[in-house]
Parts: structure tokens; sequence; C-alpha cells
């Protein structure tokens, strides 16, 4: 096997304020190869959206990169110019945004929009390139894509707007999309196709997709592996089906037990005890502790990204070997 598309190692962003420093990623590690659906899962204020800027290189002062590695197809992302990553973004590397409407100008027809996307990195024809926003509007299941590229933004739905973002994002067909939470603000039915669409365009066009969600439900059924974010470090990653049916790091068991079962109807959910910490007054050592049912003095050091099990990585001394009580030996 070849070397991953997208290789991050070690990130830390950092904003630099008047009342501290907020570390918002702090040691976050991850890898995703073509074809390939990666899911980036954790609560709010995880580190989710800043890891997925961070890689885009749209970290503005006063936040700024303070380590770790960023290497896209054998580059380093970090040493690349300005000019440099403004050629690469957009065409190599793409990225659909929460709300559409950060993607889209209100004042101006999709076609337009569209056509500016492409020809700011590629020089072409205008009727060549209007066939191509054509064809990536009818890829994303947009009905009469030749008439709605006459259309403005606000009369479209807001799945359709979600949908004319990711076909942008997909014009230049990159190597990785990634994609912050794009179905939050949308119903059910439009999620679900939304899902399909992008898995299937993920297989076809054999890129890579890095789907950042604090909704496990979706993630579950759209992502080939997961990676479990708290507090700005990833604490456990590994198949999506393994992580889902037996949870090795205590706080992605929290998560699962919270999920709505049909199996337990009426059932009070399983609730993780206080809050998030915050990521400008982290607590010592493993950022759990403070809310872990398995937590020890050993808690008090920072625990290593380490392989519990084969394919199965976990940052926690005590790791649970799947079953609800049972773990697994303490790291040494």
């Amino acid at each position: 096997m070849g070397d991953p598309l997208l290789q991050v190692a070690g990130l830390r962003t950092h904003f630099f304020t008047r009342t501290g420093v907020v570390r918002a990623v702090d040691d976050a590690s991850f890898t995703i190869d073509r074809g390939e659906v990666l899911g980036i899962v954790g609560e709010s204020g995880s580190g989710k959206s800043i890891t997925g800027f961070s890689i885009m290189g749209l970290i503005d002062p006063p936040g700024r990169i303070v380590d770790g590695t960023l290497r896209f197809d054998g580059t380093d992302l970090r040493g690349l110019s300005g000019d440099q990553m403004r050629t690469l973004r957009g065409r190599r590397i793409a990225m659909i945004f929460q709300d559409p409407m950060m993607t889209l100008n209100p004042v101006l027809r999709i076609d337009t929009q569209m056509i500016e996307a492409l020809t700011a990195h590629i020089q072409i024809g205008k009727d060549e390139a209007r066939a191509r926003c054509r064809d990536a509007l009818g890829m994303v299941g947009i009905p009469s894509p030749e008439e709605r590229l006459s259309a403005y933004p606000h009369q479209f739905s807001g799945g359709m707007r979600q949908r004319v973002a990711i076909a942008i994002a997909l014009l230049h067909k990159p190597d990785l999309i990634i994609a912050d939470e794009p179905t939050t603000a949308l119903d059910v039915t439009i999620q679900a196709q939304i899902l399909y669409e992008v898995q299937t365009l993920v297989h076809t066009q054999n890129m890579a997709l890095m789907w950042i969600t604090h909704d496990l439900s979706v993630v579950a059924g759209l992502a080939d592996r997961i990676a479990v974010m708290y507090a700005g470090r990833v604490v456990e990653s590994g198949a999506t089906e393994r992580i889902i049916e037996r949870p090795i790091h205590p706080y992605t068991q929290g998560l699962i037990g919270s999920v709505p079962s049909r199996s337990a109807r009426g059932a009070r959910l399983n609730q993780i005890p206080g809050m998030a910490p915050s990521p400008s007054n982290l607590p010592e050592g493993c950022a759990f502790r403070p809310r872990c049912a398995y937590a020890t003095a050993q808690c008090g050091t920072v625990p290593e990204n380490r392989e519990v099990v084969a394919g199965r990585w976990a940052r926690c001394h005590h790791p649970l070997s799947g079953d609800t009580e049972d773990r697994v030996a303490s790291a040494s």
C-alpha cells in the first residue's frame, strides 16, 4: 500500500488572545486514503472544524498552526506560500461549508459563480465551462440543471443550495473534499439523498472525503473510518463498524451511549457528566479525566496515542476492551 493521500501528524493550532492561548487543536493525527471516507466526530468545540480550516490554510490571526505535519500527496502544505496554497485550494482540495451561503454570493447568478470557480484555476471557453457547470449540477441531483444555472441562490431551497455548494466543490474533481457538517441544517430526507450522492461520487471518482460532524448516526452509514476528537485531540480512530460496535475510549462509549436506540425505547439516555473543557483552560493530563468514570492518578499525565488492538488506536491509559466494563491492560 502506498502513502496516504493526506497525512496529519501532531497538528497544533492555537489562537493567541488577550486572555490567553486557546488550544483549539492540540495534537491531532490521522490519515486519509484515496477513495476513502473519514468521519471526524466530536462535541462542539472539540476542534473538528479548525482541523479542516488548518488543512485548507484558512486560519487567520490571532490563530496560527504552531506545530505538526500536514502532508498532501507528498507535499508539505505548511511549506507552501500563499499563492501556492491558493492554486491547490479549490482545485485539488475543496471544502464544503456548513452554511451554503458562506459559499454562494446572494447577488450573483449560479452560473456566474460556478464559471468563476472554474476559470480561477484553468483556461476554458465559456461554452465548455457552462457545460461542465451544468453537468456538475446534474451530478448532485439538481433537476433541470440548464435552467437552474440562471437562477439566484435565494431561488433555491436550503437543500438545493447545499447541493450547489457541493457541485462547486466537485467542479475540478478534487483529490480531497473536506465537508464541515454540510447537512446539519437540512431535513432528514434531503440529508439522506446528499449523503448517498456524496458517497457514490467518492467511490466513482476515487476521491477522498473528510466528513466533519457531531452526529454519529450520519457517519455510521457514510464513513469507512472514524476519528473521534475531544478537546483538540483525536482520542480514538479505527474502522467505523468496529468503533460503533465496540468503542475502546470512554468518551466514544459515552457518545454512542447518548444516541437514541429503537431497542431501548422509553429508556433514559446515558449522559456524559460535566461539560467539555474550554480550550483556553484544559485540565492537566487527559482532558477527559474530570468526566471519566475510569480515571485514576495515572490520568494526570497525557496518554499517548497507541494501537490498542490491530487497526484500533486510542489515547487512553485505561482503554476498554469493547465491553462495557472489561478493560485492556493499562499502558506501561
